[in-house]
């Protein structure tokens, strides 16, 4: 059922309107910037400019200063439109609104607002009326970071000065509670800090390095994944990474995401030209293409643990979220036009069991992605073959009762797709999971089989990943536990600590017998005091550290520390094993 987005208009002006009050402010402390865009956004506005001096944190005041000087003066927005000719003649000193008005049309009215008389800029609106309708806003300026021009890496470095803003200052005051306690939970604080991930400059922006702990969280998610697939039916493949654009042009990547791939070659000087894949579709059809095909072979599901590749723009970056190399649990299915809503359901109900196993699924969203038919150009296929693919989706999603709200021009290029989202600590929400039904692409391919009735037919393909991609799943989790891993996705599942070296042995035992129970146990045996092993055990969220002195050896038991419980003396190993064994058995959040 198709949810609306409700937005508060009200607040996204206002917000608007304060965007262009920090410019006026930022025109009238730095009158060499030069202005670019300003944007309302989720909790505020941007405002990119380009600036040769460097704003400092030092500055965020003095700039907050001269925008309450210019709202307390109850200046007017009003709105002119011109011509393009009038426009460029206007904004003739600044090269970053004249490219934005010559791409405009000829005939198009271009509308400028001016705040008072002293200041003007190309915007849309709607704006409020006067400065004193923001007299009740509360703004700050929480951060300066670098934005490519119209985030393209080969474009100019800009300033872009980000600021919160809300009805009022409780409202402020507690969402920068909100956005401190969220950094204290972020997974690039927290990977880092656990020894999960880093990164190296010199090797690049977006392709982190996965260190053994997690490595290992990866690895159970991926081993975790492959198993309940093939449960499900699902057959394991493995394809080359890259592949000659020959495939790419058959595909129609190469004419619709050539920008977003890393092509290996030079197509006016080479004879052959690869590219690293982007996805795994074009490599799987070949799994279906080695034989001829009937409908009693149909559904026929492939997966694979892909290595992707996508060339996303520097400013895109973020951690684990986004990054440039990935692994992903991607599938292509398919099937008969009779089968389509039972797979589709099928693929979903292993997507939400994914999300649920992992304590997500709360916190999902479900996106309707579809195609824009106002730009057509950006798209395989015909109108009508649209149409059929996307009135078949919303009939599945509606009777599935599938809560979505729809985004129009999302959808891919070869078809419409539902998009499982998730936020980040920040409300920052990035698809991880993708179902998507298509149409095209096996006709382009070849791709047929013979139906009951003697006729050839292409199938319906659905796209599908069941987890998404392993280390944004691995940057949501961090986050959703603050690094403290359930049991069973946890890198190292208990410490043993010897309390002297005396009692080294007897906890070196201790680990190879929990580790006979498929366990993750690790020794600590330093000659180190106690105190210390445990905090640094503690500082990694270990789920349990096992302690053991004298007493424990004489006893033949375990003294056992964990998360969200007491100490426990006197306890014996088997038990203890027997306890952990149930915990990681049922995947216990």
């Amino acid at each position: 059922m198709e949810i609306k987005e409700v937005k508060d208009e009200k607040l996204e002006m206002a917000r608007h309107s304060l965007a262009h009050i920090l410019a006026k402010a930022i025109m009238s402390l730095y009158p060499e910037a030069k202005l670019t865009i300003g944007p309302a956004i989720d909790d505020g506005f941007y405002y990119d400019i380009d600036l040769e001096h460097s704003i400092t944190q030092d500055e965020y005041s003095v700039i907050e200063k001269k925008m309450k000087e210019i709202i307390n003066k109850g200046e007017a927005f009003t709105r002119k439109v011109l011509s393009k000719d009038e426009a460029l003649n206007l904004f003739k000193d600044n090269q970053y609104k004249k490219e934005i008005i010559e791409e405009l049309a000829e005939e198009e009215d271009i509308s400028v607002y001016y705040t008072g008389d002293d200041f003007f800029d190309l915007c849309r609106g709607p704006h409020v009326d006067s400065t004193t309708k923001l007299q009740n806003m509360a703004f700050k300026i929480h951060s300066v970071n670098g934005a490519y021009w119209r985030g393209n890496e080969k474009n100019k470095m800009l300033q872009r000065v980000y600021c919160y803003a809300f009805k009022s200052s409780k409202e402020l005051s507690e969402y920068i509670s909100k956005i401190e306690e969220a950094r204290k939970r972020d997974h690039n604080k927290i990977g880092r800090e656990l020894e999960l991930f880093t990164t190296v400059d010199y090797i690049g922006q977006g392709l982190p390095i996965l260190l053994p702990r997690g490595a290992k969280v990866i690895q159970i998610l991926e081993r975790f994944v492959e198993d309940e697939e093939e449960k499900r039916g699902w057959q394991l493949t493995k394809t080359p990474f890259m592949a000659k654009s020959d495939l790419y042009k058959i595909s129609g990547h190469w004419d619709h995401y050539k920008d977003g791939m890393f092509v290996l070659g030079d197509e006016e000087k080479d004879k052959e030209v690869y590219a690293l894949r982007p996805m795994t579709c074009p490599f799987q059809y070949q799994a279906y293409l080695n034989k001829v095909r009937s409908y009693k072979d149909l559904p026929l599901r492939y997966d694979e643990t892909s290595t992707l590749f996508r060339n996303e723009a520097s400013g895109e970056m973020h951690g684990l979220i986004r990054i440039r190399q990935f692994t992903l649990s991607e599938g292509h299915l398919m099937c008969t036009p009779e089968q389509l809503e039972d797979e589709f359901k099928g693929c979903l109900e292993l997507a939400n069991y994914m999300l649920k196993t992992l304590g997500l699924y709360e916190d999902a969203t479900y996106r309707f992605s579809q195609w824009d038919e106002n730009n057509r150009e950006k798209y395989l296929g015909t109108k009508e073959q649209w149409d059929e693919a996307q009135s078949t989706m919303k009939r599945i999603l509606d009777d599935l009762e599938v809560p979505y709200v729809v985004g129009i021009g999302e959808a891919a290029f070869y078809g419409p797709k539902l998009d499982i989202q998730i936020k980040n600590v920040y409300g920052k929400e990035d698809t991880l999971i993708t179902i998507q039904i298509d149409q095209m692409l096996a006709e382009k391919f070849g791709m047929e089989y013979t139906d009951k009735d003697g006729v050839k037919k292409h199938p319906y393909i659905i796209h599908r990943s069941s987890l998404g991609c392993y280390e944004r799943t691995l940057a949501y989790i961090i986050e959703k536990f603050a690094g403290a891993f359930p049991l069973w996705l946890a890198p190292e599942q208990v410490k043993v600590l010897s309390l002297t070296e005396r009692n080294n042995e007897y906890a070196h035992k201790i680990k190879e017998e929990l580790a006979q129970h498929n366990i993750r146990a690790y020794e600590d045996l330093r000659n180190e005091k106690i105190g210390y092993k445990i905090r640094e055990a503690s500082a990694l969220k270990i789920p349990y550290l096992i302690i053991v002195g004298d007493e424990e050896e004489a006893t033949n038991t375990i003294s056992i520390r964990g998360r969200g419980f007491e100490n426990i003396s006197g306890l014996s190993l088997s038990e203890f094993a027997e306890r952990l064994e149930n915990e990681i058995k049922t995947r216990k959040i």
